[in-house]
């Protein structure tokens, strides 16, 4: 039996095509609605290895959720992400979304932020603006919009001053967010833990990632 939730996440889905740009595979994979609705430009969707073939690629999906292009990877995705592609000749200057985006920071925080789920301890990661927008997100479907609601639910509430956030789930995963000044823009960092971790543990281990993305900035 599905339950309510499974079907208002069902209902928030898109099917699209996707043909692996090395062997040809096709497949259809459900991508949420809000992601593509979202973009201001491009979304890039990283596929791992096994959810189409053996290879795994990336597809740059329009707003029309048509795949423009694809692109073949050297190194290996361990979960299925989304982030925005951002030409830095047509970022908005006063979108902080476009700004950060379009900077070659943001692809090495996408790298540190990959870096941590190790698939028992962190199952997944992800960047948002403070009203729920998604920089970067390789967080699981029902995990992805829960952390979404709750971070409009706060903008909205005017709780986006707020420094940190911690969330516990039926089944004792965590959710951990930390909200952090980069460049100027205020944006929220989220770590995903297993049911294994605990909040403080979890606690240590986000502000671990502050600190080294503190480094990237130099």
């Amino acid at each position: 039996m599905i339950d309510t939730e499974e079907l208002i996440i069902k209902e928030e889905q898109q099917e699209i095509l996707v043909v692996c740009p090395t062997c040809k595979a096709k497949k259809e994979l459900n991508i949420p609605v809000k992601i593509i609705n979202q973009a201001k430009h491009l979304t890039t969707i990283s596929i791992p290895s096994g959810s189409v073939c053996k290879h795994g690629f990336q597809a740059f999906v329009d707003k029309n959720f048509q795949v423009r292009g694809y692109q073949t990877v050297d190194f290996e995705f361990s979960h299925m992400e989304f982030f925005e592609s951002t030409d830095a000749e047509v970022a908005e200057p006063d979108d902080p979304t476009s700004k950060l985006s379009s900077m070659p920071l943001f692809q090495e925080i996408i790298k540190l932020l990959r870096s941590y789920i190790d698939d028992k301890e962190i199952l997944g990661s992800g960047m948002f603006t403070v009203d729920g927008n998604i920089l970067y997100s390789s967080l699981t479907s029902n995990t992805l919009f829960s952390i979404m609601k709750e971070f409009e639910v706060r903008s909205e509430k005017k709780l986006s001053s707020l420094k940190k956030m911690y969330l516990e789930l039926e089944n004792n995963q965590k959710i951990c967010a930390n909200y952090i000044e980069i460049h100027g823009m205020r944006f929220a960092l989220v770590l995903f833990f297993s049911q294994l971790v605990k909040l403080g543990m979890g606690n240590l281990y986000l502000n671990d990632l502050v600190k080294k993305i503190r480094k990237l900035e130099g």
